[in-house]
């Protein structure tokens, strides 16, 4: 993979990541359309620490409080009840449902999850939840209602996101509307949510190319280089993201994966495309 290819990754990266249209299902689309080689699991792992970068500097303030107000409710139980002492286990609790499946199915989501068949088939099915979710949520609930049982639930579908074409954000934002929370804020929770598990999960393969036991094809510098672009087109797409939800649907995004699901099966079965 050469320098401009790794641009356009880390573009399409930054672009998917935070939309409900699946980034891992663009990452195996685009380079099978356009006749590039697969990037593998391990690239996109890594190059969505850009991706989350942007979350952590966007939400900076927000996430300082969470672990301020979390770390002192140890030592202080009669603040354990109010939002950020909550958010926080909450973050934690969500994770792990995710780390344990991603740990122990590894080795078929990086080979045999990496299915065209499979991307396309995920993005018209949660496309079509979201739709539904989208219709009979009641957005009326804030992130401050949610319950320890929410917590669960949103990490449960979570830990979905783990197949290609699924969307991290797609499934948890899924939950959040199915749970009554308003459109922004059940984005704000899923990208909250997303932190430890792609952090996680990034740096779990850095180690493993830094330690010599995983190696990549592609140059270090491509790979720093897509991590940064998906930085910059990230962040820009999470404000972007956050504002048109205080006045949209999330239709046009159902529209657009059973579109392009529908349009990768076809191709997939014409043998015009393939991983």
């Amino acid at each position: 993979m050469d320098l401009f290819q790794s641009i356009i990754l880390g573009i399409l990266q930054g672009l998917t990541e935070f939309l409900p249209i699946s980034s891992s299902g663009h990452l195996l689309i685009f380079p099978a359309l356009v006749g590039w080689d697969d990037p593998g699991a391990a690239f996109t792992a890594v190059i969505q620490l850009g991706t989350e970068a942007a979350v952590l500097i966007y939400f900076r303030k927000d996430l300082w409080n969470i672990a301020r107000d979390w770390t002192e409710s140890i030592f202080k139980p009669e603040m354990r009840g109010e939002l950020n002492p909550r958010m926080g286990w909450y973050l934690i609790i969500a994770t792990i449902p995710i780390s344990i499946l991603g740990l122990a199915f590894q080795d078929q989501i990086e080979t045999a999850a990496r299915n065209l068949w499979l991307v396309g088939s995920m993005l018209i099915i949660f496309g079509l939840v979201l739709g539904r979710a989208d219709r009979v949520g009641t957005h009326q609930r804030e992130v401050g209602e949610l319950s320890f049982k929410d917590g669960v639930i949103i990490g449960l579908a979570q830990s979905l996101a783990l197949i290609p074409g699924v969307s991290r954000s797609g499934a948890t934002i899924s939950a959040g509307l199915f749970l009554g929370l308003g459109r922004e804020a059940a984005a704000r929770f899923a990208f909250l949510l997303a932190i430890p598990a792609v952090v996680l999960s990034g740096f779990y393969e850095l180690y493993k190319l830094l330690s010599g036991k995983e190696s990549f094809d592609e140059p270090m510098i491509n790979i720093a280089v897509a991590t940064l672009v998906a930085f910059v087109v990230g962040y820009a797409v999470i404000a972007w993201f956050l504002r048109y939800l205080t006045s949209h649907s999330m239709s046009v995004f159902v529209w657009y994966r059973v579109i392009v699901g529908t349009g990768v099966l076809i191709l997939t079965a014409a043998g015009l495309i393939s991983v």
